[in-house]
């Protein structure tokens, strides 16, 4: 094929899986079942009485449904073209690659194809359902020509940004949460042009023309509409919405041209080649950075070690020399903890020494809210409800996602690596080991769980909310940060493959906010009585409990993961619905039993029966 063997090889193997047809069916079920909900929603609240109604639901549900198939696609192309490169690199498989005839660009385009080929055919099957939405009228062709192309250039830029973080960066984690950083900063920069931060027109185009032509977000919205405005100065290149497609090409473009640059001189990375010139090993498996003895053959024994020192030392201060010199073959060596996990998290580079950035880009992100908050409360209308929910939510939201990436990468890391192997030999106990890492993820996650909660008690003291809503914020945001990183590790333990693990953690946290914001959205689109909703909620909250229960329990059942799985979404489905009736006190309670008991539900079975959890053995083994 014209980008090489590795989309080849990706397009003939891939439809053998049976994931591969199961995906596609339970994503097209999945929007299928969307539209019917809306529509048992409609016909329960609203009499629909002519072709109007129909038009006007076909509307609604359009608008649902595309914005929410954009934020899907940016998600997996960018989660799947970063782990997949990242799962070479951890394998060590990446310089094989690099030591064939592949090309550069065989090499990166062929790897960013064949990790989002789901996806592109996901969006192909989801066209049937789009097309149907036309039967109701409201709307046209055009507005899904639209939508579908921003949504697949989207997804294409997503997932080159993604493949050339992964390229250049050394650890798993820091390729997601610079990805996810840096969507998220870009998403918070196009919401700033909206709201006139930086001037209200330049060059003769409005900002809310310019968000639009660099925000997906926006874009698609403007797509979905039946005539979408086009300024003057835009008609040449067909809008916004003409523009945002230039803009994502361009991207595209561009990232990849920088990964095919420079994949040859971030790969292998400037540490493992010094290392290998000076024949030391620069990181052992725990992750401390470290010069080692030289190999046997050149250094057959201490005295012989001890006496090349001694003769190239000159005659005065012979003896500090050799020293000096023994001392840089054999550094000394740092004492260890009782617990040698939590010690190699928390006094090692675990996560590679780049983290710093990561931490540095959550604290300018971090600062933007601040900065946003103060705006806002300065303003003429002040600081509103809204408001705030638009500023931290999705710092929320951003914090766990970390904090659960940081989590299952500490698992698939160290799987890729060979290095689990050793360590389930050792004398460390399940407890030590389950323990040890999430303490280990909490310290080195501690700027995205502290600093939210930080903000949100300054919102308290500022009189935005009242110090029962902070309680029931900070008690929920505890909770939520201790589930999201055990079922980090339960998938990392769960599944031996890195993608599947990765793709299972990041995927049930984001289909978890997912579909608490699409509820919310029906419910306010198709307002009504909450008893007749709570009805065609019902099949979407069974889908859930399955599909929750086949991401948790699949591989190592137990009746407590079961009855989670059963009850998490019918729980979050009445904390949705106490929330919207301002009942703070019903979300917090269900909040924090529903998801206490699932994390408790992950934890035990990882520590009383480790060899099940590690998929070492199964129940039925003795």
């Amino acid at each position: 094929m014209l980008v090489g063997p590795i989309l080849a090889r990706e397009a003939v193997t891939a439809p053998r899986r049976l994931r591969w047809y199961v995906s596609r069916c339970v994503y097209s079920a999945m929007l299928f079942l969307l539209l019917c909900t809306a529509w048992l929603v409609l016909a329960g609240t609203q009499l629909v009485r002519n072709l109007g109604d129909l038009a006007l639901f076909g509307q609604m549900v359009f608008g649902v449904l595309a914005p929410l198939q954009l934020v899907l696609a940016v998600f997996f192309s960018a989660l799947f073209a970063a782990s997949a490169v990242s799962q070479e690199k951890d394998r060590r498989t990446l310089v094989l690659l690099l030591m064939t005839r592949l090309t550069n660009v065989e090499l990166v385009l062929g790897k960013l194809l064949a990790s989002m080929l789901n996806v592109l055919m996901l969006l192909a099957a989801a066209v049937p359902i789009f097309t149907f939405i036309l039967l109701f009228g409201g709307v046209s062709v055009g507005q899904v020509v639209r939508t579908f192309a921003v949504t697949v250039l989207t997804a294409l830029a997503a997932g080159s940004l993604g493949s050339l973080l992964a390229l250049w960066r050394e650890k798993t984690f820091q390729a997601l949460a610079l990805t996810a950083l840096v969507i998220v900063a870009w998403t918070a920069a196009c919401e700033a042009i909206a709201a006139g931060a930086f001037g209200n027109q330049w060059g003769g185009v409005t900002a809310a023309s310019w968000a639009t032509i660099l925000s997906p977000w926006r874009a698609v919205l403007a797509a979905g509409q039946p005539f979408p405005r086009v300024d003057v100065g835009l008609a040449a290149i067909g809008g916004p919405v003409g523009g945002n497609l230039l803009v994502a090409a361009a991207a595209t473009v561009l990232l990849n041209a920088w990964a095919i640059w420079r994949v040859r001189v971030w790969n292998p990375s400037a540490a493992v080649r010094r290392g290998a010139e000076e024949g030391t090993v620069r990181e052992s498996i725990w992750g401390a950075e470290h010069d080692v003895a030289r190999a046997a053959a050149e250094q057959p024994s201490s005295e012989g070690a001890a006496a090349p020192a001694m003769e190239s030392a000159p005659n005065t201060g012979s003896a500090t020399a050799a020293a000096l010199s023994a001392s840089k073959q054999h550094p000394p060596s740092r004492r260890v903890w009782n617990n040698p996990i939590i010690w190699r998290e928390i006094c090692t580079w675990a996560y590679g020494r780049k983290i710093l950035a990561i931490r540095f880009s959550y604290w300018l992100l971090f600062a933007a809210a601040c900065v946003a908050l103060y705006v806002e409360t300065n303003s003429d209308v002040g600081l509103t409800r809204l408001g705030v929910s638009s500023v931290m939510i999705p710092l929320y939201v951003l914090s766990l996602v970390l904090v659960n990436a940081m989590a299952v990468t500490s698992l698939t890391t160290e799987r890729d690596g060979r290095a689990i192997d050793l360590l389930l030999v050792t004398d460390v106990t399940p407890k030590e080991f389950v323990f040890g890492k999430l303490g280990g993820v909490f310290f080195n996650a501690k700027e995205m769980v502290l600093l939210p909660m930080l903000l949100t008690g300054y919102l308290w003291y500022a009189d935005v909310m009242d110090g029962e809503g902070a309680v029931y914020v900070l008690g929920g945001l505890l909770v939520m940060n201790v589930f999201v990183a055990m079922l980090g590790l339960h998938t990392g333990m769960a599944y031996t493959s890195s993608r599947q693990a990765i793709a299972t953690s990041l995927g049930t946290v984001f289909f978890l906010f997912l579909g608490i914001a699409t509820c919310m959205r029906i419910m306010v689109a198709f307002s009504g009585s909450f008893q007749v909703q709570f009805m065609p909620f019902l099949a979407m909250n069974l889908g859930g409990s399955v599909g929750l229960y086949v991401a948790l329990g699949l591989r190592n059942p137990s009746t407590a993961i079961g009855l989670a799985a059963l009850l998490c979404p019918f729980a979050t489905f009445y904390a949705i619905t106490s929330f919207l009736l301002e009942y703070t006190l019903a979300v917090f309670i269900v909040t924090v039993l529903m998801y206490g008991f699932t994390t408790a539900a992950m934890m035990i079975p990882a520590i009383y029966e480790f060899d099940v959890a590690t998929g070492r053995t199964t129940q039925g083994e003795e």
